[in-house]
Order: structure tokens, then sequence, then C-alpha cells
């Protein structure tokens, strides 16, 4: 009786560890194209410039951040819709990659130090062979401007 007890429930072992399996593959294949379990770590970002585009009633802004080595210039653009005109904020700072998460700190404002600099966290992920910055707080996607014209052509 013994042995029969032990062989279900090794056998019943057997089979969790089969479904865990099973739902640990669907779980990373979700992941993966959600863009969380991504490895990333060969595709290079330097020389790199992102664009986010946003469309509001009164304003559309254009945003750019552009990456050179650890340096980083972060551009933003607001083009008024009711006067036409464009006004520009451009800062200066350093990135710190750590495998698909960057970290974007730009303390200088038109080459002045300002007293709270300008921090994003971005999640780096491709999706379709186009590289994506996901902002990690607000969700705003940032698209490679290569990809983008590219895929534009």
């Amino acid at each position: 009786m013994k042995k029969f007890l032990i062989g279900i429930l090794f056998l019943g072992t057997l089979g969790l560890k089969a479904q865990y399996g099973t739902l640990d593959a669907i779980l990373t294949k979700l992941e993966e194209r959600k863009g969380i379990n991504q490895n990333l770590d060969n595709v290079k970002i330097d020389n790199k410039k992102f664009v986010f585009i946003k469309d509001e009633a009164d304003h559309t802004e254009r945003d750019f951040i552009i990456i050179k080595g650890n340096d980083a210039t972060y551009v933003e653009v607001f083009d008024d819709k009711a006067t036409g005109e464009s006004s520009s904020n451009v800062f200066t700072g350093d990135i710190i990659r750590k495998k698909n998460i960057i970290s974007l700190r730009a303390d200088k404002l038109e080459d002045k130090k300002i007293p709270l600099p300008v921090t994003k966290t971005l999640m780096l992920t491709k999706q379709k062979d186009i590289l994506y910055l996901i902002d990690v707080n607000t969700r705003d996607r940032w698209i490679d401007e290569e990809s983008y014209s590219k895929k534009a052509k």
C-alpha cells in the first residue's frame, strides 16, 4: 500500500512539473510579445535617435532623445496650433544602460546647469524589427527614427 501511494505521489509530482513547464513557456512567450522579457544586450543604441510625437488640442509636442555613447540630448519641440509658432528646449546629460533598462538624466538646459534634472527610465524593446523605448512611468513609446524611416519608404 505504501508503494502504491508513493507511486501516485511521484506521478502526480511529474504531472505538476510538466504543467508548470508548459505554463512557464506560455508566460515567457507572452512577456516577449509585450517586450518585457527580451534579450537585447547585443543591440547597439549608440548614435540612435528616438522620436515621440504627442498631439494635443492646442499644440503638438515632438520629443527626441539622441544617444551618443554615454551622452544624451533630450529635445522638446512645441508647435502651437493657434499661432503656428514653435518653441524648443534642449537638455543634455547622460545615460546608464543595464540590460534593457536605460536611465536618462539631463541636468543641463541649453548648457546651463538646472537644479532639478529631467529624468526618464526607459525600457528597450524590439517588435517586428522596430526598436522602441518605452517610458516605464508613462508608457509612452519612443520609436527609433531609423526604423521609422525604413518603414515609411
